[in-house]
């Protein structure tokens, strides 16, 4: 229900256990998310099922943190992260835009148990540098000079763009980064390491 009352997302089915590689092959989603426990097979084995496919979907696990020693082995099966049962409603729908769109989903509850139980696992790269590379080279442009404090209208004129199309780039911006204001996402930005200030408090891109 939530994420059908979501826009741009529709739900085209529901099954559990044995039946949900089966539907998935039928109904080819973009995004899958797929219960740890289920029963008669278990989300790990539906996992293997769909990355046999020939263009398998995005997967993101659901976890109530009683299985934590399956995340490691979901991550490394090809599931592109974790989610908890009670992420709230307009999280959620955000979520599955970002795996739609090829990015990768870890609530900071799983980052932390995956932590804690096998340190080292996870590869040293920073989860802000990660949200910013999910951006297109427009809308990196466009994070540039939100971090400088530039409006819509200056952001327009600056790249020549209308000032309804750069409004959308910023609400796609916020969604990829998971911010919900401008200030967070130039935040984000500078603490992932893309952004630097020259010596007349201009941001400077640091993409190679």
């Amino acid at each position: 229900m939530i994420l059908n009352a979501s826009d741009g997302i529709e739900v085209v089915a529901t099954a559990e256990g044995a039946q949900a590689a089966d539907v998935i092959r039928d109904e080819r989603p973009d995004v899958v998310l797929l219960d740890i426990r289920m029963p008669d097979v278990d989300g790990l084995t539906v996992l293997r099922q769909i990355q046999e496919m020939p263009e398998p979907p995005h997967v993101a696990m659901l976890t109530t943190f009683d299985t934590d020693e399956y995340i490691l082995t979901a991550l490394r099966s090809g599931a592109s992260g974790f989610l908890l049962k009670d992420t709230e409603p307009e999280q959620l729908a955000q979520l599955v835009r970002t795996l739609a769109a090829g990015g990768v989903v870890m609530s900071p509850k799983a980052s932390r148990a995956l932590l804690r139980s096998h340190p080292g696992a996870v590869a040293p790269q920073d989860a802000d540098t990660a949200r910013v590379r999910l951006l297109s080279d427009r809308e990196r442009d466009v994070l540039i000079l939100i971090a400088e404090g530039l409006s819509n209208a200056d952001i327009g004129t600056r790249i020549h763009l209308s000032q309804g199309t750069v409004k959308d780039h910023v609400s796609s911006i916020l969604t990829k980064l998971r911010v919900t204001s401008r200030v967070q996402a130039a935040l984000l930005a500078e603490r992932a390491g893309v952004l630097t200030r020259t010596d007349d408090g201009a941001t400077r891109d640091n993409r190679p």
